[in-house]
């Protein structure tokens, strides 16, 4: 055999590997989003007595939206709600604006914090002092930029009660104002469903683990008994942590789509995007470099090649690949579509496959130049982030 057909060889067979995980990529993601509530669609039981639950929402330079999400915050129909708010050391008018809506709704609780205790992340230390500071049965920590349908609480505690659920994460609707930003999120999403494994999250035997910043709801007792914040101190994907501490801890977790009822208004310019995953994209996997060439060669090889394949590699190889475009095209459709994404970001996918490849690489190149992230105007050491492995 000679060196071109030998080459030929390994595409023919490499593009049928990719169209056969394609195809199974698919049908998991397809399943994982049939078996996913819809916590819109969740009835609002009736119940003699509705737990009592704590709201905690850590704020640091959150200005442009802080205000409109504690407006629907003071709205949410829920008979025993606390609402604890706690300014991270702001930069910025958040401070004032929410000594003023204090004022104006007495109910909430405001927290200004000044200093950083050394050894935890901003963030993660406003949660655990907004959580020791609550009284609730349940704790909800969301993000100070979600804003919340009325009925959201009711609904989700109703269904967490029914199903002896012990954390509930669901996923917001994410509002971007351009087709670009909308496209990488649509495949943001499809990476994030895959490497959580959403399908098998319900699963109490699964490994399989979620967290959500915008909404993670979990019973009071269990986060106390798997640790809180402090076993997650230094951790930028604090989210997903808890999700998994809770879960290996044996306690029954569960995802709902929270479309329609939680939103968020994420990034608004792809400068904004690139420069605001910097602190997350690289503890993901846990700092590995070899992980972060592996993952980034496997996105370029399976989900990039296939749309350059077609058009330089001959025979019935070509069509495989075209196929396997195809595939990929009508995963991010499935995508799209579950996410209330327009349906022609799906089109974007191999270009917004590469901006995450270069969203990974930068990340993890300015976390080892820097020796850590700058978060927040506050650097942490890379060997304080490592040395939190959970």
């Amino acid at each position: 055999m000679d060196v071109a057909a030998y080459l030929y060889a390994i595409l023919y067979w490499l593009a049928i590997v990719n169209l056969a995980m394609v195809l199974v990529c698919t049908f998991l993601l397809a399943w994982g989003g049939y078996l996913a509530h819809r916590l819109r669609e969740l009835p609002i039981p009736e119940l003699d007595r509705w737990p009592t639950v704590s709201l905690v929402a850590p704020a640091r330079n959150e200005e442009r939206n802080i205000e409109r999400a504690v407006r629907s915050l003071v709205q949410l129909d829920y008979p025993h709600l606390e609402i604890t708010l706690v300014n991270d050391r702001s930069t910025d008018r958040t401070g004032e604006i929410l000594d003023r809506l204090v004022a104006e709704f007495p109910q909430l609780n405001v927290v200004h914090l000044t200093e950083l205790p050394a050894g935890w992340l901003g963030k993660n230390h406003a949660m655990q002092l907004g959580a020791d500071r609550s009284r609730g049965e349940w704790l909800l920590f969301t993000d100070a930029d979600i804003v919340f349908e009325p009925s959201t609480l009711r609904r989700a505690i109703g269904f967490a009660l029914a199903h002896q659920i012990d954390h509930m994460a669901a996923t917001p609707d994410t509002r971007m104002p351009s087709w670009l930003l909308k496209s990488f999120v649509v495949a943001f999403g499809v990476y994030f469903s895959l490497f959580v494994r959403v399908w098998a999250i319900r699963n109490p035997r699964s490994t399989a683990h979620v967290g959500i910043g915008a909404f993670n709801l979990v019973r009071a007792a269990v986060y106390r008994a798997v640790g809180g914040h402090e076993k997650i101190r230094m951790r930028p994907d604090d989210d997903i942590k808890l999700g998994k501490i809770i879960k290996l801890a044996g306690h029954r977790q569960d995802l709902v789509d929270g479309g329609g009822m939680i939103a968020v208004d994420w990034y608004h310019s792809l400068g904004e995007l690139i420069r605001g995953l910097e602190k997350n994209t690289f503890s993901a996997i846990e700092y590995s470099v070899p992980f972060a060439m592996f993952s980034t060669f496997s996105i370029l090889l399976l989900n990039v090649w296939p749309f350059v394949a077609i058009f330089v590699v001959p025979g019935p190889a070509r069509w495989i690949y075209a196929a396997v475009c195809l595939g990929l095209w009508f995963m991010t459709w499935l995508m799209a579509v579950g996410m209330r994404a327009p349906q022609s970001c799906a089109l974007a996918f191999p270009l917004a496959a590469l901006l995450f490849v270069y969203i990974q690489w930068r990340t993890m190149l300015l976390n080892l130049y820097h020796n850590g992230i700058r978060w927040r105007d506050t650097h942490y050491s890379l060997a304080e982030l490592r040395a939190n492995r959970v």
